[in-house]
C-alpha cells in the first residue's frame, strides 16, 4: 500500500486504544507504536531507582537522569507484537501493574519527560504507516495525522475491563481499587499544564462503552478506509 497514513489514536486510560491500535497496526502492514507503555517505563525506572513512591516524588532527580533512560520496542514473532525493552532490559509485564498505573499519569505531567518522549515518537513515525496511540498524539505528536480517533467510556466500564485483564493476569486487585485509580488518572490526564488529554478538533469520537472488540474493529476500520481512500 503506497498511501500510508499516519493514525492517531487518543483517549482516556483503559478505553482499550492499544487494543484497537494493534489491530489495525497488524491489519494495515503499519508500525504501532504503544506511547503509554513508554511512560510506562519512565514510571517503571523512577519507582526502581527510588525517584517516587506514594509519599514522595523527585521530579529534579528524575529529569537529572532522564538520559540514562533508553526505551526501544522489540517484535515477538511469537506474540505478534513488540515488547517494552528499558535499557536492553524487557519490562513489558512489569509496566503493566496496578502500581506502575498509579504513577503513571504523575510522571507523564513532567514537561521534560514528554518532551524526550514525544521527540522519540515523532521520530519513529516520520515515515508515515503508523498506527500511534497516547494521549496528545493527534494534538501534539502528529496534530497533521490524516485520521485523529478520540477514544472513550465510562470511568465504570473502564474499570471493569481493566479489573478483568489484571484479574486474567493474575494480580490481587479490588474492583473499588481500580475505579479510583481510572478516575484519579483521568483527572491528573485532563489537568496537567503541559499536554493535557483533550480531543483535537478534528479527531472522531468513538465511544465504545457498549462495543464488543469485532464492532469496534470494524467501526474504526471503516473510518481508516474512508482517511486512506478518500
Amino acid at each position: 500500500m503506497n498511501n500510508k497514513i499516519t493514525i492517531a489514536i487518543d483517549g482516556f486510560s483503559s478505553t482499550g486504544k492499544s487494543t484497537v491500535a494493534k489491530q489495525l497496526a497488524k491489519y494495515l502492514g503499519y508500525v504501532y507504536v504503544d506511547t503509554g507503555a513508554m511512560y510506562r517505563a519512565v514510571a517503571y525506572y523512577a519507582m526502581g531507582n527510588g525517584f517516587i513512591t506514594k509519599d514522595y516524588f523527585d521530579k529534579k532527580g528524575l529529569i537529572d537522569k532522564l538520559s540514562d533512560i533508553n526505551i526501544a520496542f522489540k517484535f515477538n514473532e511469537g506474540l505478534g507484537f513488540a515488547e517494552v525493552y528499558l535499557n536492553s532490559v524487557n519490562v513489558e509485564k512489569k509496566i503493566r501493574t496496578l502500581e506502575v498505573s498509579e504513577f503513571v499519569s504523575t510522571v507523564a505531567a513532567v514537561s521534560e519527560v514528554r518532551h524526550k518522549l514525544v521527540e522519540q515518537q515523532q521520530q519513529m513515525g516520520k515515515d508515515k504507516g503508523v498506527v500511534m496511540d497516547g494521549r496528545d498524539i493527534g494534538t501534539v505528536v502528529f496534530p497533521d495525522a490524516e485520521l485523529k480517533l478520540f477514544m472513550t467510556a465510562s470511568a465504570e466500564t473502564r474499570a471493569q475491563r481493566r479489573y478483568k485483564e489484571l484479574i486474567d493476569r493474575g494480580d490481587a486487585v479490588v474492583y473499588d481499587e481500580v475505579l479510583k485509580n481510572v478516575q484519579e488518572r483521568d483527572y491528573i490526564d485532563t489537568h496537567r499544564e503541559d499536554s493535557p488529554l483533550v480531543k483535537a478538533d478534528d479527531a472522531i469520537e468513538v465511544d465504545n462503552s457498549n462495543m464488543s472488540l469485532e464492532e469496534q474493529f470494524n467501526v474504526i476500520l471503516d473510518l481508516v478506509n474512508k482517511a486512506i481512500y478518500k
